[in-house]
């Protein structure tokens, strides 16, 4: 374990990563644990609020982002200061997009259904970062043997080829199959070879003069949307809380 350990995140200065990615999502859970108390009325928090305007947690979260992504570039990868700068990034990152959807229509909508957008971008987020932690990073790593540069070379190439079937997931409207094809193939090529959404630029560029493939596009979102929408939203509102009734 020490020995990975130091090859896979300490020698590719990874650990800066890991402290912002884990700062992340713990901010982001303490914040929605919180803030569904005070929705309750219950515990000793409550709204902050200076000369009767409604301070939201993205306030400081951005001044905490800029502080820390300073501080990581001024510090350089390694030493007391870069992990503490990457703690406070992953902190503030972690209030920023908790409240995404309030940024995106510039409204409240926290407790609304537009505000699922924040609990779906922190999951993707949190994900694709994770996967890049995870990644295999041949550089800054001293003293591997043939079959380890072999190893990873193996690893390079399989994820540049996921990456190419990614894109073409992401050109047909799947960003979550294409995120997570980068490092799994087999989710990246079911992507790839799959109908497109409509609306995608790949059903806009191929499906033009295709009716029949068009047609067959929206019957396809329909059943799809229809059988994971419920899923989808009960792990939401597990991860997020309950929406507002409209």
């Amino acid at each position: 374990m020490g020995d990975w350990w130091q090859r896979n995140i300490m020698e590719p200065g990874k650990l800066p990563l890991l402290l912002a990615l884990t700062a992340f999502v713990l901010t982001f859970v303490i914040t929605r644990v919180i803030t569904r108390l005070i929705r309750a009325g219950k515990g000793p928090f409550g709204n902050v609020k200076a000369g009767g305007v409604h301070i939201h947690h993205v306030v400081p979260g951005v001044v905490l982002t800029v502080v820390g992504g300073f501080g990581a570039v001024a510090g350089g990868r390694h030493g007391f200061g870069s992990a503490l700068a990457a703690v406070v990034f992953g902190v503030g990152a972690g209030l920023v997009l908790d409240e995404f959807a309030l940024i995106l229509h510039l409204d409240d909508v926290y407790w609304t259904e537009a505000g699922r957008k924040s609990v779906e971008v922190v999951v993707l987020t949190a994900a694709l970062v994770g996967l890049v932690l995870a990644g295999f990073t041949p550089f800054g790593v001293d003293g591997m043997s043939q079959d380890e540069l072999q190893d990873r070379a193996n690893v390079i190439a399989t994820v540049a080829g996921n990456f190419f079937f990614s894109l073409l997931a992401l050109a047909k409207g799947k960003a979550r199959l294409a995120i997570f094809g980068v490092i799994v193939p087999v989710i990246a090529l079911v992507g790839a070879v799959r109908l497109a959404r409509p609306g995608s630029p790949w059903a806009r560029r191929f499906y033009a003069r295709r009716p029949r493939a068009r047609a067959r596009a929206r019957l396809r979102a329909y059943h799809h949307d229809r059988r994971w929408s419920g899923p989808r939203r009960v792990v939401q509102d597990w991860i997020g809380g309950r929406p507002d009734p409209q």
